[in-house]
């Protein structure tokens, strides 16, 4: 890391108001693999009230529920079918929070429980409900413990992991940094637990094939996601102009550390182009539900020139959707190169296929736009640039 690329780190930390520390599996039970630590909550919990103390507003995404819970019901923590996984959480949430509420209110902090599933965020007004409700506990004082609802969220429904999970909260909470405390140092060139000569990564500027490549995935025993997780989710926030920072979470002062713009772990840079937070919700945390494939004259027009997407561009549509849904817009050739939120549903954009917006009504007895989808309600990916 040149000195340049340190002081430019050192700018980006040390300004962040709002932080979202993400806590895995892996650093809250330690080498025992068990279940979590009492010592490693009540240490991190301090590190994080220093912070509080100094202004900062601190949202804490905390694994550790299903460790906790199959500790309790005496049962392997790995190879758990989806029920007892929901019951093992269901017992260990409870106990969870319970020491983030000891360990914070010995600091004279008040915490705040949030579950959240994907369908809380993926849903508009659920999203702005739990953002409204997480600056209350803001405003308050209140330091929100964030974790995924593993009573009710089965496949369809889950982030899959925590580290995703933490790059939603920093679109929902506007987070000025994410911190995801690991229990490896960083990200090395390969797994350091089995391969002796990786080498630490300080500091990444673009997530591309060769750093997701570096990233593979953990021999940890208690995380999920792994170290690819934690890369896509740096990724993630960086689309969001926001940087993300990986530490050995167990290693005391680390959280301080880092926060005082010290060379520790590694450094993801944020997008300079940063998106919207509406943009960065469609892009991310919407699931596509169909596929509409443009003209040339269309694609050229939303790309290059700033249009909507109009009907008149339409070739063909696939998938069942409604309308406010997000659907992937794709060019002649079939390659996807947007996603955005349909005005119309499908059945109603398979009547109104190559029709001037003009014509809308006559075909269809009412129009509710002039657009498809609106220039505003799009996101455009790598490789089909345009303008967000």
């Amino acid at each position: 890391m040149t000195k340049n690329q340190f002081a430019l780190r050192r700018n980006l930390i040390h300004p962040a108001k709002r932080i979202v520390v993400k806590v895995g599996s892996g650093v809250l039970t330690g080498e025992r693999y068990s279940s979590v630590s009492d010592d490693v909550v009540e240490e991190i919990a301090g590190q994080v009230a220093i912070l509080v103390d100094k202004g900062k507003k601190v949202a804490i995404v905390s694994s550790g529920s299903v460790a906790i819970g199959s500790k309790t019901m005496d049962v392997a923590r790995h190879g758990l079918s989806i029920p007892v996984q929901q019951a093992a959480a269901a017992v260990g949430q409870g106990s969870l929070i319970t020491m983030w509420a000891r360990h914070l209110g010995s600091k004279g902090l008040t915490v705040g429980q949030v579950l959240l599933t994907h369908d809380d965020l993926a849903n508009r007004r659920r999203f702005l409900n739990a953002r409204n409700t997480i600056n209350s506990l803001f405003d308050f004082g209140v330091v929100p413990i964030i974790n995924e609802n593993d009573t009710v969220a089965v496949h369809e429904i889950k982030f899959g992991d925590n580290d995703t999970l933490s790059a939603r909260v920093t679109n929902l909470v506007e987070a000025d940094l994410l911190t995801i405390l690991s229990d490896v140092e960083g990200l090395f060139t390969a797994d350091p637990r089995l391969n002796k000569t990786a080498e630490l990564i300080e500091m990444v500027e673009d997530v591309d094939d060769s750093i997701c490549a570096m990233a593979g995935d953990s021999s940890s025993r208690t995380g999920l996601g792994g170290m690819s997780s934690k890369v896509n989710a740096a990724k993630e926030a960086a689309r969001f102009g926001t940087p993300t920072i990986i530490i050995p979470g167990a290693t005391k002062g680390s959280l301080l550390t880092a926060l005082a713009g010290e060379k520790i772990g590694t450094f993801f840079f944020p997008n300079e182009d940063r998106m919207s937070s509406k943009k960065h919700w469609i892009e991310f945390t919407l699931t596509s539900q169909g596929t509409i494939r443009i003209d040339d004259g269309a694609k050229k027009a939303v790309l290059q020139n700033g249009k909507s997407l109009l009907a008149s561009g339409i070739k063909s549509v696939k998938g069942n959707f409604e309308s406010g849904e997000a659907v992937e817009v794709a060019g002649p050739d079939g390659s996807v190169f947007a996603k955005g939120l349909v005005n119309y549903h499908s059945f109603e954009l398979n009547r109104i296929i190559g029709a001037h917006s003009s014509d809308i009504e006559k075909i269809l007895g009412y129009k509710f736009y002039d657009e498809v989808m609106h220039r505003d309600d799009m996101v455009f990916f790598t490789g089909g640039q345009g303008r967000n």
